[in-house]
């Protein structure tokens, strides 16, 4: 593991589990949102604009205090999920934040109630058009709302419902340990094995990763099981035709441009993927790879190994020579602790960028290994982190950005510190290995996570019908991760129980095409970034772009696409993100 990597600090929201501040914000919250119940509950729709706005500014510093309280503990508990105290403490505060919940869930049902007519006439008052946004998101959950006590129900009984069902994966995924060379690893270094340069290396940590995911596979095949099942259950009663439906309206997109996203990536199969993973077959001097060889680096890689000061090097001076701004933006997250970079057991594998509430900073997790992949990954969640405090200035309820625009700054800023590796190379085979890695990147991001939409797509429609095996579950798997793929990746039987170590599925189920809509949609942007520096306006590209991820939530993605001059509603958009990696492939083909 490199040197130097950092472990946060959360004293900035709170000095432990027993902290008095803590404990007072939970009892705070508490008695706020008894209050809020008793004096308004049954009564919004009577109200004067004026009385609707202090509810609401009520109601939004109330989940904003406990929303810190819930950030603490899911912090706590991502960094250690084997300390026993902590994960009681995450799970009682998840219990009491249901509480909470279900007392404050009058608000959005009740608002979402009020007639169009009424509500227009009090969006004219200037204090709550400020919430329109906001309203605009809660109403559109009208037709698909239910009664007031079923809709408390659900809210109370999320910690024992699928919020159960997500702990127990949380705690047997992270509590798993694969056997590689003569010692028992986490996930995430078995995880990091499969883009060693040694092949045997690979392939011991790709069987290794398939036979331990086997063998949990009857207590994952359950817990998947369940969740959909849950879920059936409740788009039922709410009156959804398809799975993905209610994820696309919690994402504030139609169903029409998902499904326009996700045919266009499916039909480009053959000229992505197919594509790439013939010629690195064939740089590899063979005419299929394995599958744990899909990450492999290529022949002539020196498996260059970044510090953790290396990487917060190229960070800052690729978003600095983007846009000063962005750069002071990120330095606290250095300077102060606000990253979790160490790798160790018991920590959740994975990165991401959490928000906590405006009122206080994001802070990053991730695994660093030293690869140019964990610069890109800092890189990627730094983004996450700069769009979190732009967005705070909207407040509580719209600083939360939709899954559809969620990935853009993201994606946006690895493709800043892609181009400063890049430009600053001068080995010309150097350059093509970073070219190679980000389209492999691109590929994961894009073509590899729609395989996971369809995967969940097929799974949800046949559980809908029966419970399913995990022997049919693989079935689903290997079927859909085969037609991605293409031919020159062999997918074996070690290969089925791979689904297994996927969290999107369990925690957010249909999440994943996030990744490809925020990275066509970056690509798009950056080719108009381009042009814009052509033309010497990119001055103007720049303060768009900081717009849109000020706006968080307030704007819908066709709002915020607008300032571009792109529209996602046309197949031209995603044409134009596939486009661009089908060109780099087109140019890796030249220099091969």
């Amino acid at each position: 593991m490199p040197d130097s990597c950092p472990v946060w600090s959360l004293d900035d929201l709170y000095a432990g589990v027993n902290s008095p501040t803590l404990k007072a914000d939970m009892a705070g919250c508490q008695k706020a949102a008894k209050q809020l119940e008793t004096k308004w509950r049954g009564r919004l729709g009577e109200l004067t604009a004026n009385q609707l706005i202090g509810v609401i500014k009520s109601y939004e510093t109330t989940l904003e205090r406990l929303g810190k309280v819930q950030s603490h503990a899911q912090l706590l508990f991502a960094a250690n999920t084997n300390d026993a105290a902590i994960a009681k403490h995450h799970q009682s505060v998840r219990e009491v934040g249901a509480e909470i919940g279900a007392a404050l869930l009058f608000v959005e049902l009740e608002l979402a109630k009020i007639d169009e007519d009424h509500m227009a006439v009090l969006l004219k008052a200037s204090g709550l058009r400020h919430f329109a946004p906001w309203l605009r998101r809660v109403r559109a959950m009208a037709p698909f709302q239910l009664s007031d006590e079923i809709e408390k129900m659900i809210a109370e009984r999320s910690p024992t419902g699928s919020g159960a069902w997500v702990r127990l994966f949380d705690e047997t995924t992270t509590s798993m340990r694969f056997a590689f060379q003569g010692s028992e690893v986490t996930e995430a270094e078995i995880l990091d094995a499969l883009s060693s340069t040694d092949p045997a290396k690979r392939k011991e940590a790709g069987h290794s990763l398939s036979t331990t995911l086997k063998d949990h596979q009857r207590l994952l095949s359950l817990v998947i099981n369940t969740i959909a099942k849950d879920k059936q259950i409740e788009d039922g009663w709410r009156g959804f035709d398809r799975p993905v439906s209610s994820r696309n309206l919690a994402n504030d997109v139609d169903d029409n441009v998902v499904d326009a996203l996700v045919e266009a990536v499916n039909g480009r199969n053959e000229d992505l993927s197919h594509r790439y993973y013939t010629l690195k077959s064939g740089w590899m001097g063979k005419k299929q790879i394995d599958w744990w060889d899909r990450n492999a680096p290529l022949p002539g890689d020196n498996d260059r190994q970044y510090s953790w000061t290396d990487a917060q090097e190229i960070v800052l001076d690729a978003f600095g020579g983007f846009d000063s701004d962005m750069a002071e933006i990120a330095k606290p997250f250095f300077d102060k602790n606000w990253i979790d970079a160490a790798p160790r057991a018991g920590k959740s594998s994975g990165a991401f960028s959490h928000p906590v509430v405006p009122s206080a900073h994001p802070y990053i997790l991730m695994n660093f290994a030293g690869k140019s992949r964990d610069v890109m990954t800092l890189a990627h969640e730094m983004g996450h982190g700069i769009h979190q405090v732009l967005a705070a200035e909207q407040g509580y309820l719209m600083s939360d950005t939709p899954l559809t625009l969620a990935e853009t700054a993201s994606v946006f800023a690895e493709m800043l510190a892609f181009r400063r590796l890049v430009d600053n190379e001068n080995d010309a085979n150097v350059r093509r290995l970073l070219l190679a890695g980000k389209v492999e990147d691109m590929l994961n991001t894009v073509v590899r996570q729609i395989a996971f939409h369809n995967f969940e797509t097929q799974l949800h429609d046949r559980r809908a019908k029966a419970e399913l095996t995990a022997d049919e579950i693989s079935d689903i798997w290997m079927e859909t991760q085969r037609v991605a793929l293409g031919p020159a990746i062999r997918i074996g039987d070690d290969y089925r129980s791979i689904w297994g170590y996927v969290p999107h599925f369990v925690h957010t189920p249909f999440y994943v095409y996030a990744y490809a809509f925020g990275d066509c949609l970056v690509n798009a942007l950056w080719q108009k970034y381009q042009l814009a520096q052509g033309n010497k306006t990119d001055d103007i590209f720049i303060q768009n772009y900081k717009d849109l991820l000020k706006a968080g939530g307030k704007d819908r993605y066709d709002v915020a696409l607008k300032r571009f001059d792109l529209d996602a509603g046309k197949p031209a958009f995603w044409s134009l993100g596939l486009d661009m990696i089908s060109g780099m492939i087109d140019e890796l083909e030249g220099l091969a």
